[in-house]
């Protein structure tokens, strides 16, 4: 079973930024792909970024450039730096892994963006 933690949400001003973490549980995070996803109010989650076990990354148009996404695999833990914050930016943001094995979620955390 693979449990995934998430933290670093808060409310912040435009222009601010935050640094969500997400702990993994088992030895499956170093050689699986991680990804952070977020859900608005009123709308779908939607796939923010992703990371590969080799540290290839990859941005939704939206937050390139303002968000990043990092990795420790000795502390199993999955970064996502957001810079540059804007409103439409809020949502909670979900941690995310998958293998044959099953597909995780960790139980999100709220990010709001005042402006």
């Amino acid at each position: 079973q693979v449990h995934l933690v998430e933290s670093g949400g808060g409310l912040v001003q435009a222009g601010g930024s935050l640094r969500l973490s997400c702990a993994a549980s088992g030895s499956i995070f170093s050689s699986n792909t991680m990804g952070w996803y977020r859900q608005a109010p009123g709308k779908q989650r939607e796939w923010v970024a992703i990371i590969s076990s080799s540290g290839i990354t990859d941005y939704v148009n939206s937050v390139k450039g303002r968000f990043a996404i990092s990795r420790d695999n000795v502390k199993h833990t999955v970064y996502l730096q957001m810079n540059s914050l804007k409103p439409e930016d809020t949502a909670v943001y979900y941690c995310r892994t998958w293998s044959i094995l099953g597909d995780y979620w960790g139980q999100g955390t709220q990010v709001t963006v005042s402006s």
